[in-house]
């Protein structure tokens, strides 16, 4: 191999490791953390969605959670819509 071949080979290389640092790895991380903050929902929680509704959960299931966003006022929600706790940034966005 000669050495024209091989500086075309490690230019690529070196910016696929740059990509992998800079941006999968602390894609992966978030995609972690958020996927322990809605493994760790339980009743009681006050929460807000995505669509901005801010409720407290009065029910668990695998897929869906049930908020209570007023007096006998009560949704079912899918898991993934919830980004936070209420008062708190969104979970993707805390460091």
């Amino acid at each position: 191999m000669n050495p024209n071949a091989l500086q075309a080979l490690i230019v690529p290389l070196i910016i696929m490791g740059i990509f992998l640092f800079i941006v999968i790895l602390p894609m992966k991380r978030r995609q972690q953390k958020i996927q322990a903050f809605l493994a760790a929902l339980k009743t009681g929680d006050k929460v807000i969605t995505s669509g901005g509704i801010h409720g407290t959960v009065t029910r668990v299931d695998d897929q869906t959670l049930q908020l209570q966003i007023a007096d006998k006022v009560r949704i079912d929600v899918s898991r993934n819509a919830i980004v936070g706790y209420q008062g708190q940034a969104p979970v993707a966005e805390n460091p």
